[in-house]
């Protein structure tokens, strides 16, 4: 206790313990860092500038002070991007005095919770931030602390780390462990998680592969336009566990038919290049030609069969 607040009131001293709301100049405030929430200009973000812009109501955000005289973003980014958008100097924040391991856990709860669209590169991310704030939190020394240690992980309420962050976020202490493990995916492969072009638990499977390894399965993923199922990745990475993993035996575990597998037409390149006007070089550009060529084609053999109708 300071001699201040010795010689306060008790109303003084509830009334500094509240929460105001202070308007702060949004170039004063930095961004959290590594924050890893996305902050997209979309139809939401586009809302927020309107209502800012029509003064409605915006909850104010959440900062903390700096030693340098600025201020750290907890939660609110979205909400400074928009004011920035919406050319306003200052916005209405709380100022919060939290430690690193306060502020984490604050900013990955409150995106959590207001978040109804959040990529699993960004839960990844973002769980992975917070178990390492619970564990600093708890006190416990760093070298008891890995996402895959569990019974190293006990705190005082006889849980893991995991196991309270997954009661926390509502979700099973098995989700939680495969999100983190998201984190040890090459860029690319976790944007294919998060375009949804590749499932959750077969990108687990990938992440124990090396990097050099995930590359390989990149590059056959891209040449055969197939992706893993989950037995097929687990074997990927049972081979890689053995070193015995080479891209022959990639490309023999993606050749293999899945169940109810639905067959892939395709078309050699070089057998319809000719066709192709030079101008359309990339892969994409060639497929929407060939696409927009056989709309032709089936509209004009439409209207020759009404044709051919009407002339009977």
């Amino acid at each position: 206790i300071s001699v201040d607040d010795f010689f306060s009131t008790q109303e003084e001293r509830e009334n500094k313990s509240k929460d105001y709301i202070e308007y702060i100049p949004v170039k004063d405030i930095d961004d959290f860092p590594e924050h890893p929430f996305s902050v997209e200009d979309d139809e939401l973000m586009d809302n927020i500038v309107r209502s800012i812009e029509e003064e409605k109501f915006v909850p104010p955000a959440i900062i903390r002070p700096k030693e340098n005289g600025r201020y750290e973003m907890v939660a609110g980014h979205r909400r400074k991007r928009a004011f920035t958008r919406a050319n306003k100097e200052v916005m209405p924040c709380i100022i919060k005095k939290l430690d690193n391991e306060e502020a984490t856990i604050l900013m990955v709860d409150t995106n959590i919770n207001q978040r109804q669209n959040i990529l699993p590169s960004e839960k990844a991310k973002a769980y992975k931030m917070r178990f390492e704030a619970m564990k600093r939190k708890a006190g416990r020394p760093k070298k008891e602390a890995t996402e895959n240690s569990a019974p190293m992980e006990q705190n005082l309420k006889g849980k893991t780390t995991r196991e309270l962050l997954a009661e926390e976020m509502g979700e099973s202490s098995s989700n939680i462990q495969r999100y983190m493990r998201l984190n040890e995916l090459i860029p690319e492969m976790l944007r294919l998680v998060d375009k949804g072009k590749m499932k959750l638990r077969p990108a687990v499977e990938l992440s124990y592969l090396t990097q050099e390894e995930q590359q390989q399965v990149l590059d056959a993923i891209e040449y055969t336009e197939a992706f893993p199922s989950h037995p097929q990745a687990i074997k990927m990475k049972e081979l890689s566990e053995e070193e015995k993993l080479t891209v022959e035996e990639i490309d023999d575990i993606l050749g293999q038919e899945k169940p109810n597998q639905i067959p892939k037409f395709k078309i050699q390149e070089d057998k319809v290049d000719k066709y192709i006007p030079t101008k359309y070089q990339s892969t994409e550009e060639k497929q929407n030609y060939i696409v927009y060529c056989v709309k032709k084609v089936s509209e004009l053999e439409k209207k020759a069969k009404q044709h051919n109708e009407y002339l009977r």
